[in-house]
């Protein structure tokens, strides 16, 4: 048993002793301090620090998995239950050496996350998506949804939301290209951001949001919050899952209906993946133009196929003539972005919807 092993033991041993029986972080220090003497172990004082850190995340934190994120450069934690730990760093995927040999051991840090966030996962919740205090997203999956183990996947956001000209240095899109988009918001022109999975859509529509006016009032509706942005007169909307009991569920279409009595200027949906889709699609054909949205796609023709077939999962009976009206009316711009093999994220097409077009759709590509 090597030192760290017989410490980590003799620190949960006294934690374990404490009067009420629930371990506190502050109880650490001491502790440690007093398992420390008696096993006879003289530890250095900067070692001393770095010893109560180590111990810090295993008994209170993410364990091994604190170290990845506490780099600035690790966009996204990917625990593959006994099979390893893969992250995104530098927008390019890479296996770590980092390795659970016990499936409990991912599943308690699953439950260290969610527990404070009211969320819980055990048998009956074998799925949980939820935001974490700092922003970032966390999905954690047990068995027996998941066969080899419980998966945990982490998405971190940035500090500091990217702005248009952020999109411009970091390689998304050209100058005039983000001067074009940027003009395309100021004058309320409503934009589609289309994209695979990862590909940055949150991060443009983010930035892009930046563009809008000051004296505008912005509601913001997503799943998971994410958008950040600078505007003072912002009212920020997040769905709700389903209590244990299956009831007291929130989902984007009733925020979205609720977001109308709200008198915004602006309605930023984070995606669309449903029949809210059409309630989006009639409030930017009626006085809410410049309103802003992402969805999955290939690219700007098939994004367009997409809001329509998601339209059509509203469940009102409307002919698909009416709804690709209401789609040429309704979108000015398509936006579609893809992350290249060596990660980065770029935007690829810039399309202008002709509302004048034919039973289909027109779509003159912007070179910019």
């Amino acid at each position: 048993m090597n030192v760290r092993t017989r410490v980590e033991r003799a620190v949960i041993e006294r934690l374990r002793e404490t009067p009420d029986g629930r371990p506190r972080r502050e109880q650490l220090g001491p502790a440690l301090r007093d398992a420390l003497t008696s096993e006879r172990i003289v530890v250095p004082a900067i070692e001393l620090r770095a010893l109560e850190g180590w111990l810090d995340d295993r008994l209170f934190g993410l364990g091994e998995l604190a170290p990845l994120l506490r780099d600035d450069r690790v966009s996204e934690v990917m625990v593959n239950g006994t099979r390893g730990v893969w992250i995104e760093r530098d927008g390019r995927l890479e296996p770590t050496a980092i390795r659970f040999v016990d499936p409990d051991e991912i599943l308690v840090l699953a439950e260290r996350l969610v527990a404070p966030l009211g969320r819980r996962i055990d048998l009956a919740n074998p799925m949980v998506d939820a935001r974490l205090p700092d922003g970032s997203r966390v999905h954690a999956v047990i068995p027996p949804i998941s066969l080899f183990g419980p998966v945990l996947t982490i998405r971190r956001f940035a500090a500091r939301p990217l702005t248009p000209d952020d999109l411009v240095r970091n390689g998304t899109c050209t100058a005039e290209m983000a001067a074009f988009l940027t003009d395309a918001v100021r004058q309320r022109r409503s934009i589609l951001v289309s994209g695979g999975t990862s590909s940055g859509k949150t991060t443009t529509l983010n930035a892009l949001a930046f563009a809008i006016g000051p004296d505008e009032r912005i509601v913001t509706i997503e799943d998971s919050a994410e958008l950040r942005l600078p505007q003072a007169n912002l009212v920020a909307l997040e769905t709700r899952p389903p209590s244990v009991e299956g009831l007291g569920a929130v989902d984007v279409r009733t925020l979205l209906r609720n977001a109308l009595r709200m008198r915004p200027d602006r309605i930023i949906v984070g995606e669309v993946r449903g029949g809210e889709t059409l309630d989006m699609l009639q409030a930017m054909n009626t006085g809410h133009r410049g309103s802003l949205t992402t969805a999955h796609a290939n690219g700007p023709y098939h994004a367009l196929l997409r809001l329509e077939t998601m339209a059509l999962m509203a469940g009102v009976d409307l002919p698909l003539a009416a709804v690709r009206e209401q789609i040429r009316r309704g979108i000015d711009l398509v936006v579609h972005q893809e992350r290249d093999g060596d990660g980065r994220r770029r935007i690829t097409h810039v399309a202008e919807i002709d509302p004048e077009g034919s039973a289909d759709y027109q779509l003159r590509e912007r070179v910019l």
